[in-house]
């Protein structure tokens, strides 16, 4: 079940992020540390009203933030549509007991109606260029990647640009 995130779900959130991280790490994805996710960016996601949980046996084993706030380090990628009615998909996390299970094209499939039902032109994100799988994952899907951003306090690597127009 995918439902809204409550102030309660954050340290179990943390948990799933902390998890990923470590997942992550050991396969030489440097996209997640102990720096961040953080619980700042999870409050503030629950104060806009953007975070969700996707549960199994009322037990939280993921979550997405789907938001239409644009960050200024997207404002150099020459996107596909307008900057107007589009959202933003930000940590999406299945803890790594549960990955290979179909759980994060759930939540993307749950963003993607969400967009839909609430005339939004298009979904952009992005994903670390160390992440392989992500960015298969993404494409396979049928978003294109269109630039590169970085985040200089994760990596020295960049993050790869994405756009889904409806």
């Amino acid at each position: 079940m995918i439902r809204k995130a409550s102030s309660a779900d954050i340290d179990p959130i943390l948990e799933i992020t902390k998890a990923c991280a470590i997942d992550m790490i050991s396969k030489n994805i440097q996209q997640w540390d102990s720096a961040y996710p953080n619980r700042t960016a999870f409050e503030n996601d629950l104060i806009r009203n953007e975070l969700y949980v996707l549960e199994n046996n009322n037990a939280i084993i993921g979550c997405i933030v789907i938001s239409d706030f644009m960050d200024s380090e997207y404002d150099s990628i020459s996107w596909l549509t307008h900057n107007t009615k589009n959202i933003y998909i930000h940590r999406l996390a299945i803890h790594p007991d549960y990955q290979g299970k179909g759980l994060a094209r759930k939540l993307m499939d749950f963003a993607e109606k969400f967009a839909q039902k609430n005339d939004f032109t298009s979904i952009r994100l992005d994903t670390f260029s160390k992440n392989i799988k992500n960015q298969k994952f993404y494409e396979l899907r049928g978003y294109k990647k269109l630039g590169s951003i970085y985040f200089p306090k994760q990596s020295e690597y960049p993050f790869y640009c994405y756009e889904y127009v409806f």
